[in-house]
C-alpha cells in the first residue's frame, strides 16, 4: 500500500517547498544554434541600425532645397554627377544644383538629405529634370532609426525565435549567452515492454513512454536522455538510476511505482540520497501511483506505466518544473469553456481528470465529449483528446449540459 496519499494541491506545495526550480546554468552558443533558446543576458546594440543614412527608393539623391517649387509642369534641372550602388561607399558628394543616381538600400552620399523617386524625374544625358519637390529626410532611412547604438534591444529571459535572431544578426552578434537546457534522463521499466524496431514477441508491447516523454521534455525546453528499458530487478535498477542521476539534472521513470512485487522504484530512490521520496501516491485519477523524490538536490519523477496516466501527470506536475529549470517564461493555463455532452463521474475521494475531445454546436459553442481511457495501456486517448476536465475530490459528477472549463492539451487547436 502507499504510505500516504496526498492531494494534488498538496503535491504541488511539496514540490514548491523542496525544489529550487533554478536554471541549471548558462552557455555561449553560435547564432545559428540558438533558435528556441532562452536569452541569458540583455543585448545592448553595439552599433546603429542601419549604420548609415540609406535610400528607401530607387531615384536620385538631392539637396531637398534644390527641389522646392518643382512640379509636373515646371520641372527643375539638376546636374548628374555620378551613381551610388548598394553595398559600396559613395564616391561622389552632392553640391548645390547636383544629383546622383541611387538605388534602394544604398548609402546617401555626403551633402544629400533626400531622394527623389525615379518616376518623378526624367534623365537626358547629364541632366535630370525633377518634376516633384521633396522635403528633407524624404525617402531616407536615417542611421539608427531602427536601432540606436547603446539601446537594449532584447531582454534577459527572452525566447529566441526568428525575429529575435534577425535582430541579433542585424547587430552582428554571433556569440549568444543562453540558459542551458536541463538534461532529463528517461527510462522505462517492465517485463512487457520492447524497444521499437525490435521483433515483438507474444505478450509484449513496444515502449511508448520513453519516446512520448522525451518529446514532452523537448516541448518544454529540456534535453532528454533516453536510457531505454530497465529490468524490474533491484540491482540493475539501482545501477541505472545512479547513472541517470550522475549524468542528468532530473530523472523521469515510468512503471514500477504501484504495489506489485516488481514495483521497486520507491524503495530504491529512498536509498540513493536525501531526502529521498517526498511523495508516494497522489489522490487523483488517473495517476494515483505517482512517486516523486529529491535525491541530493535532483528531482526524480516516477510516473505510472500507463501512457495516458504518465503523460497527464507529466503535464500537471513535471512540465512546470522543467520549464522553470530551463528558465522559460511561466506558462499561462490554456483553457476554453464548453458544454458537456454526457454525464461525467468522478472517483470517490480523488481528484479526477476526464479526457475530452471538442466539437462545436450550431451556436458555435464548444461541446466536450468524453474520450474513454479504454484499456490500461491505451495511448490513443491522448492523441484523440483535445484536453481534460478536472473534477474536484468533493464532487461526485458533472451533469450533462453543464458548462465546464477544458484545459487544452494542444495549444494550436483553438
Amino acid at each position: 500500500m502507499f504510505k500516504k496519499l496526498v492531494s494534488l494541491d498538496e503535491a504541488k506545495q511539496i514540490i514548491a517547498r523542496n525544489f529550487s526550480l533554478e536554471p541549471v546554468g548558462k552557455e555561449n552558443l553560435q547564432l545559428k544554434q540558438v533558435y528556441n533558446r532562452i536569452l541569458a543576458e540583455d543585448i545592448v546594440a553595439p552599433l546603429d541600425v542601419p549604420p548609415f543614412n540609406r535610400s528607401t527608393v530607387d531615384g536620385y539623391a538631392v539637396k531637398a532645397e534644390d527641389t522646392f517649387g518643382a512640379d509636373e509642369d515646371r520641372p527643375l534641372a539638376l546636374k548628374l554627377c555620378g551613381q551610388v550602388r548598394v553595398g559600396e561607399s559613395p564616391k561622389v558628394s552632392i553640391e548645390k544644383g547636383t544629383t546622383a543616381e541611387i538605388v534602394t538600400g544604398a548609402p546617401l552620399p555626403e551633402g544629400a538629405d533626400a531622394v527623389v523617386m525615379y518616376e518623378d524625374t526624367v534623365q537626358r544625358e547629364n541632366t535630370v529634370s525633377v518634376h516633384a519637390s521633396v522635403s528633407k529626410g524624404e525617402n531616407v532611412m536615417k542611421a539608427g532609426s531602427d536601432i540606436h547604438k547603446g539601446e537594449t534591444v532584447l531582454r534577459n529571459r527572452r525566447m529566441l525565435g526568428s525575429y529575435e535572431i534577425g535582430v541579433l544578426a542585424a547587430l552582428g552578434v554571433i556569440d549568444v549567452k543562453v540558459y542551458k537546457r536541463p538534461r532529463v534522463a528517461i527510462l522505462s521499466t517492465g517485463a512487457e515492454v520492447v524497444e521499437p524496431g525490435e521483433p515483438l514477441p507474444t505478450g509484449k508491447i513496444y515502449d511508448i513512454n520513453a519516446y512520448a516523454l522525451s518529446a514532452a521534455v523537448i516541448e518544454c525546453g529540456g534535453e532528454p536522455i533516453n536510457l531505454g528499458i530497465v529490468e524490474d530487478e533491484s540491482q540493475k535498477m539501482e545501477t541505472t538510476l545512479k547513472k541517470a542521476l550522475s549524468m542528468a539534472d532530473s530523472v523521469i521513470t515510468s512503471g514500477g511505482v504501484s504495489v506489485g512485487p516488481t514495483d521497486i522504484i520507491p524503495e530504491i530512490l529512498d536509498k540513493l540520497g536525501k531526502p529521498g521520496v517526498i511523495i508516494n501516491g497522489i489522490a487523483m485519477k488517473p495517476g494515483k501511483p505517482t512517486t516523486i523524490a529529491l535525491v541530493n538536490g535532483k528531482p526524480v519523477f516516477s510516473l505510472p506505466g500507463h501512457p495516458t496516466s504518465a503523460l497527464l501527470i507529466f503535464q500537471l506536475l513535471v512540465r512546470p518544473v522543467i520549464v522553470s529549470m530551463a528558465k522559460r517564461p511561466a506558462e499561462e493555463p490554456r483553457t476554453v469553456k464548453a458544454i458537456t455532452r454526457t454525464k461525467l463521474f468522478a472517483a470517490r475521494g480523488r481528484r479526477t481528470f476526464v479526457t475530452v475531445y471538442l466539437t462545436k454546436n450550431k451556436s458555435d459553442r464548444f461541446i466536450a465529449a468524453h474520450v474513454p481511457l479504454g484499456l490500461s495501456g491505451a495511448i490513443t486517448t491522448l492523441s484523440k483528446a483535445d484536453g481534460f476536465i478536472e473534477i474536484p475530490e468533493t464532487q461526485q459528477f458533472i451533469d450533462e449540459g453543464e458548462e465546464v472549463l477544458v484545459h487544452l492539451l494542444k495549444p494550436s487547436l483553438y
